[in-house]
C-alpha cells in the first residue's frame, strides 16, 4: 500500500491544503456571521466570557467540527482538496478511528494556537501562552515539511495512523 518515493509533488499538496484551507475559512466565516447575528439579536450584545469559557467555545464550534468533517471526508477518499488536485487518503487497515486519528495530530496546531492566543488575550500574553503559541507555529511546519517533503509524502498524523496521501489512478 504505501509508496516509498511517492510522486506528488509539491505544489499539487500545497494548491490542496490552499483548497482546504479555503474550506475551512468558509466555514469560519459562517460561524462568524452567525455568531454576530445570534448575539445582537438575541443576546442584544456581546457576553463577557471567562478564559475557561472563550476555551471551550472555541475548540466546539470550530476546531471539533472541522475535525469531524475532515474525518468523514478522509474516511471518504479524502478531502475537497484532495479530490480537486486528484488526490486519494489510503489506509493500511481502513476504519474511522485511524481518519479521526490523522485529523486530530493534523489540527493539532490550530488547537494549540487557539490556546495559546486565548490566553494571551485574558494575561497579557505570559510566558504559557506565547510558548503556546510557538509550538503551534513550529508543529505547523513540521507537519507540512513532512508531507510535502519527505519521499513518501506523509506527516505524522499519516504514520500514526496508517495512511498515505496518493495520486488517484
Amino acid at each position: 500500500m504505501y509508496k516509498e518515493n511517492n510522486k506528488i509533488d509539491f505544489s499539487t499538496r500545497a494548491k490542496e491544503l490552499f483548497i482546504d484551507w479555503l474550506v475551512i475559512s468558509a466555514y469560519l466565516v459562517c460561524l462568524f456571521i452567525v455568531c454576530i447575528l445570534f448575539y445582537k439579536w438575541v443576546l442584544k450584545g456581546i457576553p463577557a466570557f471567562t478564559h475557561i469559557q472563550s476555551q471551550i467555545i472555541a475548540f466546539v464550534s470550530s476546531v471539533l467540527p472541522i475535525i469531524f468533517f475532515f474525518t468523514y471526508l478522509d474516511y471518504n477518499g479524502g478531502s475537497i482538496g484532495k479530490r480537486k488536485m486528484g488526490l486519494k487518503l489510503a489506509y493500511k487497515n481502513k476504519n474511522y478511528s485511524s481518519a479521526l486519528v490523522r485529523n486530530i495530530i493534523k489540527f493539532l496546531p490550530w488547537q494549540l494556537g487557539h490556546m495559546g492566543t486565548i490566553r494571551g488575550m485574558y494575561t497579557g500574553f505570559d510566558t504559557i501562552s506565547i510558548v503556546l503559541d510557538i509550538l503551534s507555529v513550529g508543529l505547523m511546519l513540521f507537519l507540512f515539511f513532512m508531507g510535502t517533503m519527505r519521499n513518501d509524502r506523509r506527516h505524522l498524523g499519516d504514520l500514526i495512523a496508517g495512511t498515505q496521501v496518493l495520486v488517484k489512478k
